[in-house]
């Protein structure tokens, strides 16, 4: 007996050695047991969330360090099929500032079906959206604690790179292809936040972060009843559920038949630059939602507005070259800072222009230009070139060589962006500006403020350009604040 002793003492620690957890491991079980234990995160198969929150304007504030403007959100309902990796979000969002497009609720509804995301119009038709957008939704799937515990438990999932930061501990954790970060609480080992990182046109690689508070008890698991997140230093989403189900009825998350049999969305689809001249060296770059407008000097080319992304910014300055060849195109005029509206700016610069805009964007566009884009290269990631940007200081900056002359003034006081531009061409009388006046719009907000910024630096305004939406005579923006007023 005394023999055998030590052998069988061996085989129990042989045993207890293979059984024992990696750090990675203990990290994931630690926040499995704190959620309610590893039989009932693994028995979890389909979550609904229901209630309330906001929803930042991401980019589109007044300024972009600004965070006032908002949407709210109400009858927020988000299905989850865990075991599926299917997903559908419903919401009515309404904006709690003025909006070019009015200020009524609007009901929302995506969804994600594996490798099909899809969207649902207020007509009640699916529309298939993008390969990448199909792709960000998939490991959106992860950010809520019961999917990434669960999903890190799976034995096919890969679990790294333990560590501790602060009061957190944290871990790496590779599923689907994608790399998230779970982090648990050191004390409660309750999950605090997952993180994930993303590609955005005009911030490059971004790291989108999902935080966890307010948990409660939910058919025998804690579940978080606030998730707010933020991509980069933005806010998108902050989420209060005020019911939740577990292994509840999702209604059917499959993909809708439009969007199932649709043809991918890989890409952005190519541009569409049509030509038109607005006056003598003046031209309108158009064809599609935003426009721009390409301004002859004696010498030189300027460009107002890349907007959107480098597929439309690269075909729009392309065309700007070949409409006035033998003269070099050497600025970008930036209308304001909107992702929408400088979404083109890193094309610009990797096209060597100088980019003029608003002195209170300039700090903004020069870390725009360094930020890696590592994820989806951009042209300037691929052709990197020193940023240049020439502020518009004191409110207005004039352009001319004698003949041509565009003068370039800040729409003070504007609610939709602080660091707006409008130029002016006072030889044809017209004038170029973009979201402060949409002609034919059913709603115009911020009408007056145009108004009242061209009356008061005593502008003769016959013609109106917009870059949405069609030119109209000065008149028609006389009868759309008329109109404002009598609402």
């Amino acid at each position: 007996m005394t023999r055998k002793a030590p052998a069988a003492l061996l085989a129990a620690l042989l045993i207890s050695a293979c059984s024992q957890a990696t750090p990675e491991q203990q990290i994931v079980n630690d926040a499995a047991e704190a959620l309610g234990g590893r039989d009932q995160v693994l028995a979890a198969s389909t979550l609904v969330m229901e209630g309330e929150g906001s929803q930042g304007n991401m980019g589109q504030d007044v300024t972009m360090d600004a965070t006032g403007q908002t949407f709210s959100l109400t009858e927020y309902r988000r299905a989850v099929d865990l075991a599926g990796g299917r997903a559908r979000t419903e919401q009515t969002r309404t904006p709690n500032f003025p909006y070019f497009q009015g200020q009524q609720p609007q009901r929302q509804i995506a969804g994600v079906d594996g490798a099909v995301a899809y969207n649902v119009g207020g007509n009640g038709m699916a529309a298939r959206a993008s390969n990448q957008v199909a792709e960000d939704r998939r490991v959106e799937l992860y950010h809520h604690p019961l999917a990434i515990v669960r999903a890190a438990l799976d034995p096919m999932a890969a679990v790294a790179n333990a560590r501790t930061e602060g009061g957190e501990s944290l871990v790496d954790v590779t599923v689907g292809g994608a790399t998230l970060t779970l982090a648990i609480d050191a004390t409660t080992k309750l999950p605090t936040r997952v993180r994930s990182t993303a590609y955005n046109t005009n911030l490059g690689d971004v790291i989108v972060e999902t935080t966890f508070a307010d948990y409660q008890d939910v058919n025998g698991l804690q579940l978080p009843t606030r998730l707010t997140t933020r991509t980069d230093r933005f806010l998108t989403n902050d989420i209060t559920v005020a019911n939740q189900t577990v292994n509840g009825d999702t209604g059917d998350l499959a993909a809708p038949e439009a969007a199932a049999s649709a043809a991918e969305v890989t890409g952005v689809p190519p541009a569409n630059v049509t030509v038109e001249q607005l006056s003598p060296g003046v031209w309108l770059l158009g064809g599609q939602s935003h426009h721009s407008v390409l301004v002859e000097f004696a010498d030189h080319l300027e460009l107002i507005e890349a907007p959107q992304n480098d597929t439309r910014a690269l075909a729009v300055i392309a065309k700007a070259r070949e409409t006035v060849p033998g003269k070099p195109l050497t600025h970008l005029i930036n209308t304001h800072h909107h992702f929408d509206h400088s979404g083109g700016i890193r094309a610009a610069i990797a096209e060597g222009l100088t980019i003029v805009t608003h002195e209170d964007n300039a700090a903004y566009y020069q870390e725009a230009g360094t930020r890696p884009h590592t994820v989806s290269p951009d042209a300037l990631q691929q052709n990197a070139r020193p940023v240049t940007v020439e502020p518009v200081t004191g409110g207005q900056m004039e352009r001319t060589d004698g003949q041509m002359t565009m003068q370039l003034f800040w729409v003070e006081g504007n609610a939709h962006a602080s660091t707006m531009l409008m130029a002016y061409f006072p030889a044809t009388r017209m004038l170029v500006e973009v979201d402060v006046f949409t002609p034919g719009a059913a709603v115009a907000p911020f009408a007056p403020n145009l108004l009242e910024n061209i009356e008061r630096r005593n502008l003769a305004v016959d013609r109106i350009v917009p870059l949405h939406g069609q030119e109209a005579p000065f008149t028609a923006l006389r009868d759309a604040v008329a109109g404002s007023a009598g609402n």
